[in-house]
This record gives structure tokens, C-alpha cells and sequence, in this order.
């Protein structure tokens, strides 16, 4: 129980931070404006997208609704996967959380941020080369969905709501981030008891004879991560607190794999 609750305790701000910033990001920030300025070159354009993070900092649950937009205003499919991959990771956020739930550790920090960056680029500039004359969204859906929200399949209305006054506009914010919140937030108490459960019921020396076969503890943990649907800004106290139970690579498996692939992303794409 004390483990469980430190590990709830320690991720809730950070999820309460980020939902915030997206609710803002939904409702204050012009993402056409935004890919003018980025760069003409496939290469450079994919290198650009997967850093779009580090200004429009969202988890995986809501980059998905953010790429269709972009998608439909004329981002390539190289740049938007990049930023379908890169976007949950390499953002402040979680370089935030990540900081914290490592203990001040910059070298997780910028292993995490640095390989989640280099597998958006690599993913995104193969899929730009393997379909450059295929659309990102199939045509005949690529319209649906977006007069009651963004038809993603996360349960949110991510639909820009148009306030003419602050106070409207703000309105919208909190209850953007709000939905964003409780949608998460149950999966974030599902993998801290799994978790707690792992570090004080599992026997360590068996978990650690188990962790000396090559392989086996990445593939465990990538399963995890896929299982546990957890959200990007605060997976990393889950994956920390696996430490003394499976080695660094095995967990960095684990917070490379949930926010670019999991059950609900699979639905969401």
C-alpha cells in the first residue's frame, strides 16, 4: 500500500500538468499557423515534426486528433508519423517526470528523450519513403467525425471549440483537460498496483535469474507497456520503480514502447 500510494502521489501532478497544457494547447493554439513555419525538405520536415513535442506538449491520447488535423492541412505522412511517435516522448514534460521519477538521473533523461527521437525519425522518414504516394488518412473517412469531436476513439471531444471571450475560452481549457485527466487516470492506478504488486510480492532473486536471459526482460516489458495503456508524462515512476527488478535496457523498453504503441493507441489508430 505505501508503495502503491507513493507511486500515485508522485505521478498526479505531473498528469495534472500536462492535461492542463493540452487543454490550452486545444483551445489557444493554431497548429495551421504552425506547420508554415516548419521546414520544405523531407528530411528536415521529418526531423522538425518529431520535435514538435517540445512546443506542443501532449501525451499519446491526445497527439492522435492533433495529426489528423495536421494531416488534412497538408503535413506529409513522414512528418506526421514522426510526430505520432516523437510527440509523447520527446516533449518537457516528460523529460520532467522522467527527471523526478529517476531521481535527478539526466542520463535516463536523455536516453529516453534521445532514442524516442531517433525511432520517430527513423519510422517516420521509412514510411514517407515506403508510401510517399499514399495519403496519411484513407479518403472516404478523413471527413467523419468531427462535428461531435475528432472521431479517435479515446472518448474525448478534442473538437476547437470557438469561444469568443477569455473567460469562455479558459472554460473550454479546464474542460479539456479535465476529460483528458479522468480519461488516464485509471490507467495510471491500474499500473502502480501491478507495480507495487511487482516489488514487494515477487521474489527479486527469481525476477533477477529471470532478467539474466538475453532478451527476455525487454520483451516482458514492451508487453507490459502495451498492456497497461499508460499515459506518457507519467509511465516513467512506473517504469522506475522496477529498478532492482529487471535491468536499464529492459526498462527503457517499457518507456520507449507505451507511448508509441499500446491497446488504446492500436484503437486510436
Amino acid at each position: 500500500a505505501l508503495v502503491f500510494g507513493s507511486i500515485v502521489l508522485e505521478a498526479l501532478p505531473f498528469m495534472l500538468v500536462g492535461s492542463l497544457i493540452g487543454g490550452l494547447i486545444e483551445v489557444f493554439v493554431s497548429r495551421e499557423r504552425l506547420t508554415r513555419h516548419l521546414p520544405r525538405g523531407p528530411l528536415a520536415l521529418t526531423c522538425a515534426a518529431a520535435l514538435l513535442g517540445l512546443v506542443l506538449p501532449v501525451c499519446e491520447c491526445a497527439v492522435v486528433p492533433v495529426v489528423r488535423r495536421l494531416t488534412r492541412k497538408g503535413l506529409p505522412l513522414s512528418a506526421a508519423v514522426a510526430y505520432l511517435l516523437g510527440g509523447p516522448i520527446v516533449n518537457p514534460i516528460v523529460g520532467a517526470s522522467t527527471f523526478l521519477a529517476y531521481a535527478g538521473e539526466w542520463r535516463i533523461v536523455a536516453l529516453r528523450l534521445g532514442a524516442g527521437y531517433a525511432i520517430a525519425v527513423g519510422v517516420g522518414w521509412l514510411m514517407g519513403r515506403l508510401f510517399a504516394r499514399r495519403p496519411a488518412l484513407l479518403a472516404d473517412r478523413a471527413g467523419h467525425g468531427h462535428a461531435a469531436g475528432c472521431g479517435c476513439g479515446c472518448g474525448h471531444d478534442h473538437a476547437h471549440e470557438q469561444g469568443h471571450g477569455l473567460g469562455a475560452r479558459l472554460g473550454a481549457a479546464l474542460r479539456h483537460a479535465s476529460d483528458d485527466f479522468t480519461a488516464v487516470a485509471h490507467y495510471l492506478i491500474l499500473g502502480a498496483a501491478i507495480a507495487a504488486f511487482a516489488q514487494t510480492v515477487v521474489e527479486r532473486r527469481a525476477v533477477l535469474e529471470l532478467a539474466a536471459i538475453p532478451f527476455l526482460p525487454a520483451a516482458a516489458m514492451m508487453a507490459l507497456a502495451i498492456l497497461l495503456n499508460l499515459c506518457s508524462e507519467a509511465d516513467a515512476f512506473i517504469g522506475a520503480s522496477f529498478r532492482g527488478l529487471v535491468p536499464l535496457h529492459a526498462q527503457m523498453a517499457f518507456l520507449l514502447t507505451g507511448p508509441m504503441f499500446d491497446l488504446k493507441l492500436l484503437l486510436m489508430y
